[in-house]
């Protein structure tokens, strides 16, 4: 089955808009968040907990998988579903980003990249033609061009310069596939550049893809550049196919992306402020190792109906915290996972009943925060701010 997309409700005030995507493994409403898996699993969380927190879509990653353990072995071992034991629909990303951020050594030409893993220093060649070679063996039913995402700042000479190559590139991904039951989304990037924006989103459209990804974003820079490179590219996309924005997390920054008409989003930010005990409630975040917890009788959340918040206090987690209890990872991760699901619902909910902009200015109320306040999804692993770079 290929995918399929459908809009069903455009919000009266804004661009948010709400859908349908569906898979051979599943039909997902949009607007959706991807947990990320890098390796496979989201860090400690089984494939039917994943479902249960009400997840059908996750990313893995090709990059990643391609090291370890190997495309041709997931291939052997009857593609990614078969291999982790997960139901529902998974999108790959290229590696692209992975190569350029973590690799270390790292040659580019128009032909692909040569590179050195960041694992062993082993030397490896990726092309367009081997990213899609890689996807197809993984079986993922959304998968992505090959890009080049440069680091923020940047001259105008090296991003068009990677705009070209992204171009040249997405041709011969499209050109290379030979799977009819997988979709293929194209990425635009361009930077902070209107004018190279703009070109990429033509360039990439024209050349015709089943979804498009707004890349290059969540690198480190303001809120007030990302939204604004999100106000020049999305309008540009086909209002028929799935808009994703890659590598982008916090709950603010998701409220903005779906105020413009972002369908898709996926981040680390779950798990790995889970991992580090930020713990986010409909109030704001926590932070459960400060020590105003040890005696916190309450829940994490006094509004959340997550399997975690119904069992434990603060107090108990602030304790297997403490004490490096690899429980307190488990527990954060899901919450904040439930967190997240329910976030992307209640999105879905205030869309259909066209009270978007409401929902928007309650979110900032809530939360404490004013939109000067937001920033784009810091990644503290990889030191390059982008999302699709840090582990699961």
């Amino acid at each position: 089955m290929t995918m399929t997309f459908s809009v069903d409700r455009v919000d009266a005030a804004t661009s948010a808009r709400r859908g349908w995507l569906h898979t051979a493994h599943g039909r997902i409403e949009t607007p959706a968040f991807m947990p990320v898996g890098t390796l496979g699993p989201v860090k400690g969380i089984d494939p039917e907990e994943l479902a249960q927190l009400g997840y059908g879509l996750m990313l893995n990653n090709a990059y990643h998988l391609y090291l370890r353990p190997g495309h041709k072995v997931v291939a052997d071992m009857g593609g990614l579903h078969r291999f982790t034991g997960w139901s529902g629909a998974i999108l790959t990303d290229s590696g692209g980003f992975q190569v350029f951020s973590l690799a270390k050594l790292c040659k580019i030409t128009d032909d692909g990249v040569t590179f050195q893993s960041h694992i062993d220093g082993s030397l490896h060649f990726i092309s367009p033609e081997t990213a899609i070679e890689i996807e197809e063996a993984l079986g993922a039913d959304i998968i992505m061009a090959f890009d080049q995402c440069v680091a923020l700042p940047a001259d105008p000479s090296t991003v068009s310069e990677a705009v070209r190559r992204t171009t040249l590139w997405a041709k011969r991904c499209r050109d290379s596939r030979r799977r009819s039951d997988q979709a293929l989304f194209g990425i635009v990037q361009g930077g902070l550049n209107r004018e190279l924006r703009l070109a990429s989103a033509k360039e990439i459209v024209d050349i015709g893809f089943d979804g498009y990804a707004v890349g290059g974003l969540s690198v480190g820079e303001s809120k007030k550049d990302m939204y604004n490179m999100l106000d020049v590219t999305v309008p540009n996309l086909p209002g028929d196919k799935p808009r994703y924005l890659m590598g982008v997390g916090m709950p603010e920054n998701l409220v903005e992306g779906v105020a413009r008409g972002i369908d898709l989003f996926d981040c680390v930010v779950p798990s790995r402020h889970g991992r580090t005990g930020w713990l986010f409630t409909h109030s704001g975040r926590i932070l459960i190792k400060q020590a105003r917890y040890v005696r916190d009788e309450g829940s994490i959340d006094p509004d959340c109906r997550c399997p975690v918040c119904a069992r434990y206090s603060r107090a108990y987690l602030h304790h297997l915290y403490g004490v490096k209890e690899m429980l307190a990872a488990r527990l954060n991760t899901i919450h904040n996972l439930w967190y997240f699901a329910d976030f992307m619902r209640r999105m879905r909910v205030a869309i259909a009943e066209d009270r978007f902009a409401m929902f928007r200015e309650s979110f900032y109320r809530t939360q404490g925060l004013e939109p000067e306040d937001v920033t784009a999804c810091a990644d503290a692993e990889t030191g390059t701010g982008r999302g699709r770079g840090m582990s699961k």
